[in-house]
């Protein structure tokens, strides 16, 4: 199984990183992606894969962080990011997108302009990108509508849009990928997304530390919970775990083209 988004590096995991990992290898994980959330997390990034290839990483600015960043130095942020993706390590582009919830602090304005940014990077660099959309699906669509095909792919990370508008997404080239939310006892709009999904464009994630899925829900999330979302996306799409296991992991492979997970 290959965990499509996962923040490994965040300080929750800073007690037992390594314990996590093992865990993880452990649960049938063969592979890891690690999407920066923003500048001061870059470098550190660069040593993962070096010494443990099943460990790849993305570079981006989540749109949550910006509130926290001051306007002024976002060129120069985004200057780093291209410095950095040209050093051909990072395998994505993200985590990115646009955040409703977060728009007192960031205006939708800075949002979309510093989204654009990630798109055009991806273009440049030939890697796909990582989405986040949270209550801002009006938004992304209008920036999409806009925006040539994303050749290398864009990936709807934990995604959380209605299945009507699945086909908008899909037309323009999207990869979808679900967590924990799947898994929920109450759960029935991811469900009804997560069935709309053609085969070939589906991945899983455990968007670790947060998102922990059914019966862990509430409790740190981790990359050794990937099987519990499997399950129950297989459940949801009327097919076997170990079928679900292997589309996810063959659509995580090719559409992470440089890793070598």
């Amino acid at each position: 199984m290959i965990d499509s988004h996962c923040h490994l590096d965040v300080a929750r995991f800073d007690d037992d990183r390594d314990q996590v990992l093992s865990r993880a290898w452990a649960a049938g994980v063969t592979g890891l992606v690690i999407p920066a959330i923003g500048p001061d997390s870059w470098r550190a990034l660069f040593d993962w894969p070096r010494r443990d290839r099943r460990v790849q990483f993305g570079l981006g600015i989540h749109p949550q962080l910006l509130p926290a960043l001051d306007p002024a130095d976002d060129e120069r942020h985004l200057a780093t990011l291209d410095a950095m993706l040209a050093e051909g390590v990072a395998i994505a582009v993200g985590e990115c997108g646009l955040d409703g919830p977060s728009e007192a602090g960031a205006p939708m304005e800075r949002q979309v302009r510093v989204f654009r940014a990630h798109v055009a990077l991806a273009r440049k660099h030939h890697v796909p990108l990582l989405v986040h959309c949270l209550r801002a699906h009006p938004h992304l669509q209008r920036v999409l509508k806009d925006e040539p095909p994303i050749t290398d792919g864009l990936l709807m990370h934990s995604y959380s849009g209605s299945h009507e508008l699945t086909p908008f997404y899909l037309a323009k080239g999207c990869h979808f990928s679900f967590a924990g939310p799947v898994s929920f006892v109450e759960a029935r709009r991811p469900l009804e997304a997560l069935r709309s999904v053609p085969d070939e464009r589906l991945l899983a994630e455990t968007d670790a530390p947060d998102q922990a899925p059914h019966p862990h829900r509430g409790t740190r999330n981790e990359p050794a919970h990937l099987p519990l979302i499997i399950d129950a996306m297989a459940a949801a799409r009327g097919t076997s775990s170990e079928a679900m296991r292997a589309l996810t992991t063959r659509n995580a492979r090719a559409f992470f083209a440089r890793a070598s997970f």
